[in-house]
């Protein structure tokens, strides 16, 4: 009986992970290499505030891997909707990014220049990266928080459907 139930589980886990990839948003032009991963050896407790027109904290109690990633966008290039499973900090090496809220109705992209930093609270928030550029590269180096061991940092998304992309 104990085995009937896990192999129905381990195929609607199949099936679900099938069908999340079937409605996924591809992405175009963007390469992401991650370049560092490591474990936290003790507990750690992250908490991070976010003042920007509202107070907004985000609580990781017990943070579990930590992932670097560098993403290249090609010009025009993008992500494809996903997010993250912790919060991620973005640092924009090189040229620009326009960062696409699900959450947003008019789907208004903020724009991010070299030199400047986001953070991503993750936790499920749905958006999609873009290099508005037609002749420049852009450089990303992301730091993800509270990735599950050996999961990748990101989570492919269906489009929210506010936005005609």
């Amino acid at each position: 009986m104990f085995k009937n139930r896990i192999i129905v589980v381990t195929l609607l886990a199949v099936v679900a992970a099938f069908a999340a990839a079937a409605v996924a948003t591809p992405g175009s032009g963007a390469a992401g290499v991650v370049q560092a991963r490591a474990k936290l050896l003790v507990a750690v407790d992250v908490k991070v505030k976010i003042d920007d027109k509202h107070q907004e904290v985000i609580h990781v109690p017990d943070s579990k891997d930590t992932v670097i990633q560098q993403i290249v966008f090609e010009p025009q290039g993008f992500t494809g909707w996903h997010c993250h499973p912790g919060p991620a900090i973005a640092l924009v090496k090189s040229g620009t990014l326009t960062l696409f809220d699900g959450d947003d109705p008019s789907c208004r992209g903020k724009t991010y220049s070299a030199g400047q930093a986001f953070i991503d609270r993750g936790q499920g928030h749905v958006h999609l990266a873009g290099n508005p550029s037609a002749t420049e590269r852009t450089e990303v180096w992301v730091t993800y928080l509270d990735v599950p061991p050996g999961a990748s940092p990101r989570v492919d998304q269906p489009g929210p459907g506010s936005c005609p992309f």
